[in-house]
């Protein structure tokens, strides 16, 4: 029997979660092989030709969708990230590939050198890895993982061996990255973010001297239309910090300094999942649970902008009369995603929905899936990466974010927009937010998964129908008062 074949067949793998559907031309049949394609034997690869290394976010979504067809290979996606984590705490965006040929992909190990210009921080000697970091979702990963299959990650012992380095990787954000003083974990490169080339980072990226055309190669255009992605005078500019924070020996708080509402609000959902860790592991979470509460506090305080009607990034080298930095004036698709806290004031709450639903975003009357930036804005670019294309995953968080706040209709036709496009566009890695039209690379691995995960909605009881604290239908991502089965 072949790997595809173990993997669809529940009776491969002791307690598999879910059974699958059995037509082998089914969406989850589909998925389950590009995730097998994309299987390098220790981890799951984002796209073999485009990304042929280990990404950091890219795996903790993977792992989501992974534990529906294989609970073990979820867990040992997320063991085989973490194994790479730094000693000062930080879990690398890039764990690479030694077998991956160094220009097929840049940069590459030999432009991060982590081993050495990130010895004093602490960056492992026995693997390459780069030196900025990913969104933090990697403890609500976790948890969901430990859920598919709680007798197996008890007898692996899955969560007692992650939570101190998931404690480890919270406590560097919340300490090393808190440049700004207010709570809130800062950026200091925009592939931090994940979002690569929103317009939102347009005004900082001006104040960096691009390194120059013919100091790096972009392996990047061998597989995708220039078109859709960064512009060079972008990506020359994402070198030059790259260099900078490498020559510096990955110290944090250089020129590059910027609060982010999705990063800060997938820290905040994951520590709220690590409360739920800790529980398990028979000690008490109150304590991050409230951590969680004060900095979804210090995410509105610093970042919810009444006039938008969304939360924005706060550049901290904007100078501003306060010293508190400057919020960008620019609306993407990350001030929505705060929309997946429990704990954000009603009436925030109630403006995100009318802002996703209104002109700038569409959801439900133009658009098919979220797009990544504004409608509206001078930047858009239906096409073009993270400038106006709707992502899958983004599209994940806020069918969460909208169940949450029992918003059960809209999730629904947006669960439903997810599966069709994922499908029709052969699990593309981005789409036309009004056509769906697939763009960039596809059978990409996070799109697969997250479509797997969202498939499976139909034969689990994902969500609390009762009423807490006034929210309903919340969904189980590990939240104090959701369903925490």
């Amino acid at each position: 029997m072949d790997r595809t074949a173990q993997l669809m067949n529940p009776s491969t793998e002791r307690s598999i979660a879910y059974d699958p559907p059995g037509s082998s031309h089914s969406l989850h049949v589909r998925a389950a092989r590009v995730l097998e394609g994309n299987w390098t034997g220790a981890s799951t690869v984002p796209s073999p030709s485009l990304y042929p290394h280990q990404w950091s976010w890219d795996s903790a979504f993977i792992a989501i969708g992974l534990r529906h067809l294989s609970p073990l290979r979820a867990q040992t996606e997320l063991e085989t990230l973490l194994a790479a984590q730094w000693g000062d705490g930080r879990i690398p965006h890039i764990v690479f590939n030694p077998s991956v040929p160094l220009d097929q992909y840049f940069p590459s190990p030999d432009f991060w050198r982590s081993s050495t210009a990130g010895h004093t921080a602490g960056a492992p000697r026995t693997v390459q890895t780069s030196g900025i970091v990913q969104p933090p979702v990697h403890a609500l990963a976790a948890w969901l993982v430990h859920r598919a299959d709680p007798g197996l990650s008890r007898a692996r012992g899955f969560l007692a061996r992650v939570y101190p380095r998931l404690a480890a990787w919270h406590r560097y954000l919340l300490h090393r990255r808190d440049l700004g003083g207010g709570g809130l974990a800062s950026v200091v490169h925009p592939w931090e973010q994940g979002m690569d080339n929103s317009p939102s980072w347009d005004l900082p990226l001006s104040r960096v001297t691009p390194a120059p055309a013919r100091s790096f190669r972009r392996a990047d255009l061998d597989h995708g239309a220039p078109e859709d992605r960064p512009t060079d005078l972008d990506y020359g500019r994402y070198v030059r910090l790259a260099m900078d924070y490498r020559d510096a020996g990955y110290a944090d708080g250089g020129g590059f300094a910027v609060e982010d509402p999705s990063f800060n609000a997938l820290l905040i959902a994951s520590e709220h999942a690590l409360a739920r860790i800790a529980e398990e592991l028979g000690a008490p979470g109150t304590a991050r649970h409230a951590r969680a509460e004060r900095l979804t506090a210090a995410l509105v305080e610093r970042l919810w902008d009444p006039a938008s009607g969304m939360f924005l990034c706060r550049d901290l080298r904007w100078p501003a009369p306060d010293g508190r930095g400057t919020l960008i004036p620019e609306r993407g698709v990350s001030g929505m995603v705060p929309l997946l806290l429990p704990d954000l004031p009603p009436g925030i709450a109630a403006a995100l929905l009318r802002t996703l639903r209104g002109p700038h975003f569409g959801l439900g009357t133009t658009t098919r899936l979220v797009p990544s930036y504004d409608l509206l804005g001078e930047a858009f670019d239906p096409h073009r990466y993270w400038r106006g294309p709707a992502w899958f995953n983004t599209a994940w968080l806020l069918e969460r974010g909208l169940r949450t706040h029992g918003e059960q209709q809209q999730a629904d036709a947006l669960r439903e927009s997810v599966l069709e496009l994922a499908g029709a566009g052969d699990f593309a890695e981005y789409v036309d937010p009004y056509t769906g039209e697939a763009c960039g690379t596809t059978g990409f691995s996070w799109t697969a998964a997250l479509a797997l995960d969202l498939l499976h909605d139909d034969t689990t009881v994902a969500y609390d129908t009762t009423a807490t604290n006034g929210i309903t239908a919340t969904a189980d991502l590990g939240f104090k008062g959701g369903n925490l089965r």
